[in-house]
């Protein structure tokens, strides 16, 4: 997606450097989600018609019900309902705010801050950016749909180290059961992040929650493809503000 930079000076006399997605963009995702509403709104009233002249049709209750509401409302419920899925999926996307001494992340609402000597690198893995710390360690992991290019400029410019991929990638083991030399526990906690992974719907917070869990325990995972990969590090202290 396009991304909006605006830059300012803070108080201090030092560049403060906004990204996130562009008002267009913002603007087309509740266009297309009110669209969408709307085009379901109208479906269910033609199914909710068509049922009701079919006697042997089951769940004739609602669909007469659906039947009775006056034509107009739907798409509008529809619409209205697509709205609020735009201002829900607005909320969930990531501003990056850049300065030379901090790097501040907010997302669904939550506001993390990480000081600029406690991030050694920075990269995109997958649609995920990164925040790597002097230990090893995931400082952050956060899903970006902001464009690579202007986010990778916009960390450069504020001398950041940007890497173009995990200087750790080639650190990966795949984990498989009873995997030897991880941290007490770990085990038990990836096996339980795997049953979540494979589930119809995995439970995205309790995926994410776990990865916590395995940070604490000095054990930085990635997944593809409903594989786990991990690697170990020496744990510091904490770099969140």
């Amino acid at each position: 997606m396009n991304v909006h930079e605006g830059t300012k000076r803070e108080s201090q006399g030092s560049r403060l450097t906004v990204l996130r997605q562009s008002t267009l963009s913002t603007v087309c995702i509740y266009v297309v989600f009110m669209l969408v509403g709307a085009g379901v709104g109208w479906l269910v009233g033609l199914l909710a018609d068509w049922l009701v002249t079919l006697p042997w049709a089951p769940l004739q209750g609602p669909a007469e019900l659906v039947a009775s509401i006056p034509a107009p409302w739907l798409p509008t419920a529809g619409a209205v309902t697509g709205l609020a899925l735009g201002l829900v999926a607005q909320h969930e996307q990531l501003v990056i705010r850049l300065s030379y001494d901090r790097v501040v992340l907010t997302c669904k609402g939550r506001e993390r801050k990480f000081p600029r000597d406690a991030v050694a690198a920075v990269f995109r893995d997958g649609k995920q950016l990164v925040l790597l710390g002097h230990d090893g360690g995931e400082l952050t992991r956060q899903e970006c749909d902001l464009d690579v290019g202007r986010v990778a400029d916009a960390f450069t410019v504020h001398n950041y180290v940007w890497a173009d991929v995990d200087p750790h990638q080639d650190e990966f083991r795949r984990w498989v059961p009873d995997t030897p030399g991880l941290p007490e526990g770990a085990n038990a906690i990836l096996k339980a992040r795997q049953e979540s992974l494979e589930k119809k719907g995995p439970s995205h917070a309790d995926v994410w929650e776990l990865r916590g869990e395995l940070d604490r325990l000095g054990v930085v995972v990635r997944d593809e493809k409903r594989r786990q990969y991990w690697r170990t590090f020496q744990k510091s202290g904490p770099a969140v503000e």
